[in-house]
This record gives C-alpha cells, sequence and structure tokens, in this order.
C-alpha cells in the first residue's frame, strides 16, 4: 500500500495547516490538519487488504490478421468467503493501456469481462502482467498486486486476395531431376542400381538381377515438386518505412497462398532471416510468424543473400518484393537458379514488364502489385 500523489499533497498540508495552527493560535488550521490525516487513515484501513480473488486472461484469437479486432477474456472469481469490494484491473498490450472496472464479488461468485486489444500495427505484442489495483473513494492511497502471465498477442501483416505461381511439377518415371530434398521410398521409380546393404529386399528387380548377375535394386525418389521461395527486401533505402508494411503483405498474401495449396515454401530476407516449411496450415502460421517480427534495417548490401546464389538447393519459383526503383543487376544471379522469377516492386510506378527473363510488376500498394501478378498468372 502506497499513498497517490493526492494522498502525499493531502499529508503534507495537513502537517502544514497544524503547524501553522500551533504556531498562530488558528483552531482552524488544526481542524483542517485533523481531516486530512483522518481522510489518510481512512484511505489507509479501505486499501490496506488486497483483492483476494483468481484472475484469468484469455485471448481470443492470439493470432490475427492487422486491423482484424482482437478481444481479451478477464474471469474474476471470488474463491473466499467474504464479499470481494470493488476494485480495478490494469491489462497493457505494448503501449496501450486498458483499465477494466471491476463490481463487488459475492462469496464464490465470478465475472467476466471483455475488452479489445490494439491490432493496428503489425508486431508480436506483450500482452501482461495484469495489475490487481484498489484505491479509496477520494484516491489518496492505492494497493496494487501483479498477477496472472504475459500473453502473446501475433498481429500478423494485412493478407489480399491471390494465386500462387507453379514451378517444379511432378514428373514420372525419371524424366527431368528430383528434387534436392527428395526422400527414398515413393513411388516413382528413378534407378535401377546395385544392391547395397541397409537397401530393403522388397525393391529388388530380379530381371536386372538376372540378367547382370549381381542383385539389382530399384531406386526410388521423390519428383521435383511445387516449390515456391520469397525473397523479401529489408533495407531501408529502396523501401520506406510505409512502404515496407506494403512488401510484408505481399509475402504474407503469397506465401500463405502457396502453402495453404500444399506447395514447400522458403522465405528468405536480405537481413539473413531464412525459413523452409512443406505446405499446410502449420506452414502458413511459421511464415506469419516471421513475417510479424521482421524488421528493416540498414544494409548496404546487395538485394540477394548468399544463401540464394551458393548450394545446390535450387529451382522452382522465386517472388521478389523489392522497391520500385531497383535494376535488373539486383536479381541478375536468380535466373540462371530459378525456373521462374517474378519481381514485385512497389513504389509509385505501375505495371507489368519482362525484363532479361524475369517478369517484373510495380503497384503503389500491395493490393495493386497482387491485383496486377494475379492478372499475369490468369
Amino acid at each position: 500500500m502506497r499513498l497517490t500523489g493526492r494522498g502525499v499533497a493531502v499529508l503534507l498540508g495537513s502537517i502544514a495547516a497544524y503547524v501553522l495552527g500551533e504556531l498562530a493560535g488558528y483552531s482552524v488550521f488544526r481542524a483542517l490538519a485533523g481531516i486530512g490525516l483522518g481522510a489518510l487513515i481512512a484511505a489507509t484501513v479501505l486499501t490496506v487488504r488486497q483483492p483476494q480473488v483468481t484472475v484469468q486472461r484469455v485471448l481470443s484469437p492470439d493470432r490475427v490478421e492487422r486491423g482484424r479486432p482482437a478481444l481479451a477474456t478477464l474471469r474474476v472469481r471470488n474463491e473466499g468467503t467474504r464479499w470481494q469490494a470493488a476494485f480495478a484491473a490494469h491489462d497493457s498490450a505494448g503501449d496501450d493501456r486498458q483499465e477494466v472496472k471491476i463490481r463487488r464479488l459475492g462469496p464464490g461468485s465470478e465475472a467476466t469481462y471483455r475488452y479489445e486489444l490494439p491490432t493496428l500495427r503489425r508486431g508480436k505484442i506483450a500482452v501482461g502482467p495484469l495489475t490487481l489495483e484498489r484505491r479509496d473513494p477520494l484516491g489518496l492511497a492505492r494497493n496494487r498486486k501483479a498477477t496472472g502471465e504475459v500473453a502473446t498477442l501475433w498481429v500478423h501483416p494485412k493478407r489480399h486476395p491471390t494465386k500462387t505461381v507453379v514451378a517444379g511439377r511432378p514428373r514420372h518415371h525419371h524424366v527431368g531431376r528430383t528434387a534436392d530434398d527428395s526422400l527414398r521410398g515413393s513411388a516413382d521409380l528413378r534407378d535401377v542400381r546395385p544392391y547395397v546393404v541397409g537397401d530393403e529386399v522388397r525393391h529388388l528387380h530380379w530381371k536386372a538381377t538376372a540378367r547382370t548377375g549381381q542383385l539389382m535394386v530399384r531406386d526410388y525418389a521423390d519428383p521435383d515438386q511445387p516449390r515456391l521461395t520469397v525473397l523479401l527486401d529489408t533495407r531501408r533505402e529502396p523501401l520506406s518505412e510505409a512502404t515496407f508494411e506494403e512488401a510484408t503483405e505481399v509475402a504474407a498474401s503469397i506465401l500463405f497462398a502457396a502453402s495453404t495449396a500444399g506447395h514447400r515454401c522458403r522465405l528468405v530476407t536480405t537481413t539473413g532471416a531464412d525459413l523452409a516449411a512443406p505446405g499446410g496450415a502449420v506452414a502458413s502460421r511459421m511464415f506469419l510468424d516471421e513475417l510479424c517480427v521482421v524488421e528493416q534495417r540498414d544494409d548496404k548490401s546487395g538485394l540477394v543473400p548468399l544463401v540464394l546464389t551458393t548450394g545446390s538447393s535450387a529451382g522452382g519459383a522465386i517472388v521478389v518484393v523489392t522497391g520500385a526503383r531497383g535494376s535488373a543487376a539486383d536479381f541478375a544471379p536468380l535466373l540462371s537458379r530459378y525456373s521462374s522469377v517474378t519481381v514485385i516492386g512497389l513504389g509509385e510506378a505501375q505495371g507489368v514488364a519482362p525484363i532479361l527473363s524475369a517478369q517484373v510488376v510495380l503497384g503503389g500498394s500491395a493490393q495493386e502489385a497482387l491485383q496486377q501478378w494475379t492478372g499475369v498468372l490468369q
């Protein structure tokens, strides 16, 4: 329990009034001092006992698209056998503060309160801790108690309707190359080779064994499957803060559509983030969570990171999301490593134009750029 600023002022004023009353001999000042000290004693008695309740906070939902509503549900229960006086609950969500007035609770009773959380800005927002506060009617003293855990609200980038580009179609009977991360054991015959210890006996090729005089096995592998790589430019020079938010919306929309369709996807940023996942709902959430926390940096390096130009992992389609003022030299190293290269530039310019063997789409906003890109895919 502690005095508020008003309580401190009343305490100092009461002391000054009492001293003045004693020195000047005025009883009215001594009476004022007594009233002030009496109010402080009453405030202390009313607030000395902390709220004896159990509080549970639930976020619904805990992951939300930017601008969509998100609610916090507060359940307050009085587990004691005495009436619980009214108090206030203070909750925080980032820089936002929320105050909930909790009414008087009877023994064993429960009350539910709901309030909105801020979702206007993309990010990973810490909600809490929850603070229970009791104040006297005059606001002279207060007693605070922190309770509950800190929850996390994921505000994802806004998503726009779009289609996904497909590159790397399934091939059968060893026509074309396999995926770099192909798995053995699929139903697609890749080769017939000599038996080595550890191969499955059920894959023995008896005709080839009889012809060659040694054990031969069928070699199965997964063919090249649809895959998509999204390169998000996180440099401050080509993208302003507002345009960068549009760029994250483009990346989120494309990755969500592709992963939901079951395609293997990969998100790479110029600042070093690299996330790959198979298709599905879990993969979609992983990409949206990553885009939720991605930030711009003052990076003077090039657009294409080293991980996309080295190693054997390549192929499929790649979409580069950057500013509208980029040049063909920025993404030229990708042309020989991917079967489909699309550059989405955000800025004042608009239109669709092929540059080298890449498709360049320019738009002033995420929605405009994705609409033009969808028109190209149709």
